[in-house]
């Protein structure tokens, strides 16, 4: 089982979860270790890259498909970083599993869904970032690039 990052509102049953999956993106640039962070108009906030699963979608493939869909950059899966169990805005429960991923390729392109992508150090991330968990994300990412995953 994965660490959790967050527990939320208390024990829920993941059976019944709505499940998604993301990734923190990283990249080594001219400040250090940056991240990208995507902005949704519709919730005016910013957080990680993220999505729902589809039928028959592994967690893996749901969060390189999502973060591909949201940043345009194609990435390298690197190492889980945890899960994060809340409730979704409809009151359901929701499980997001998060993976470590290098940057690879691509270019954005806004859509109504995500406006805007920052690439930040981690400093700046943390400071922007609109979700006290999130923050969580960001240190098992350094542990994780650390241990060499």
């Amino acid at each position: 089982m994965l660490p959790e990052v967050g527990a939320g509102e208390g024990a829920m049953d993941q059976g019944d979860a709505v499940r998604a999956a993301g990734g923190v993106v990283w990249r080594r640039g001219g400040h250090g270790l940056e991240v990208v962070l995507v902005h949704r108009p519709a919730y005016d906030d910013w957080s990680f890259p993220k999505g729902k699963l589809l039928d028959g979608e592994s967690d893996e493939e749901a969060a390189l498909r999502e973060v591909l869909e949201e940043t345009g950059l194609t990435c390298r899966l690197g190492a889980p970083l945890g899960d994060r169990s809340y409730r979704d805005r409809k009151g359901r429960p929701k499980v997001v599993r998060y993976w470590a991923m290098e940057a690879g390729s691509g270019v954005f392109e806004p859509t109504d869904e995500i406006d805007r992508v920052a690439w930040l150090t981690l400093d700046r991330a943390s400071w922007r970032l609109t979700y006290e968990h999130d923050r969580a994300l960001l240190d098992a990412l350094v542990s994780s690039i650390e241990e060499g995953s």
